[in-house]
């Protein structure tokens, strides 16, 4: 008689159990993905904001090239960051006297680079979206430009989370740029320095290790989805509101 799914399910637990995982392997690498993916897409986020409302708000000489530079960026390959920022980071580079090369602090930098244009790109379109009467209406009853902006920040903001979702996906999906700069590093015991989750599962893959790279793709998965239950739960509270 076939087991049943549960039953079924029960049965293949202690071979999932049993993946070659050293003990923190998998917590650390998790850790430096989230670590190293939410503080670039902060960062980011302090800039792509202001810069989008300044590029919907404001008229200016030159605004059309800014918005097309923006929009290029966003289909930018990311190998070319990673040789960007490695080289800015190197020896002979600007950054040579931080001592940068293969730390967190350099893949930061460079998912920064990668999340900017489309958190910026999609708060832009988001604010340029909001009813030209919204902002008039505020002027009308007093407000300053800055109170202004901020009405327009509110009617946008469903559009301003969407952006910061999609430069988080990118960031924490990105293997290509992490893997140059950062150099997919762990120490001896396997605790990960450098490495994330995307770099773990290409080095598992190409060593045959395709269940250890499944398992690692669905905490992937499951990060991903927890962060944007998150945003969309905090967009809900705040139309409660």
């Amino acid at each position: 008689m076939p087991l049943e799914p549960t039953a079924q399910l029960l049965t293949a637990l202690p071979s999932l159990l049993d993946l070659p995982f050293r003990e923190g392997y998998v917590s650390s690498i998790v850790y430096v993905s989230l670590y190293v993916s939410l503080v670039a897409v902060a960062l980011s986020t302090l800039v792509s904001i202001p810069v989008a409302v300044v590029l919907g708000l404001a008229d200016f000489r030159g605004k059309g090239f800014v918005k097309s530079a923006i929009n290029t960026g966003m289909g930018f390959p990311s190998v070319v960051v990673g040789l960007l920022v490695l080289f800015a980071v190197s020896n002979q580079g600007p950054l040579g006297s931080l001592n940068l090369v293969f730390t967190r602090e350099a893949m930061i930098m460079s998912q920064f680079v990668l999340a900017t244009p489309p958190i910026t790109a999609i708060s832009l379109a988001a604010v340029s979206g909001v009813d030209r009467g919204v902002r008039d209406a505020a002027r009308v009853l007093g407000g300053t430009r800055v109170d202004a902006a901020l009405v327009v920040l509110k009617e946008a903001r469903y559009g301003i989370a969407t952006a910061v979702l999609a430069g988080f996906g990118r960031a924490i999906s990105e293997v290509g740029s992490v893997l140059i700069v950062g150099g997919n590093i762990t120490s001896a015991d396997g605790i990960s320095k450098t490495r994330t989750l995307t770099t773990a599962i290409q080095l598992e893959a190409r060593q045959g290790q395709y269940e250890t790279a499944m398992v690692l793709g669905a905490v992937l998965v499951a990060l991903v989805l927890v962060v944007n239950a998150v945003v969309v739960r905090f967009g809900d509270r705040g139309v409660q509101r």
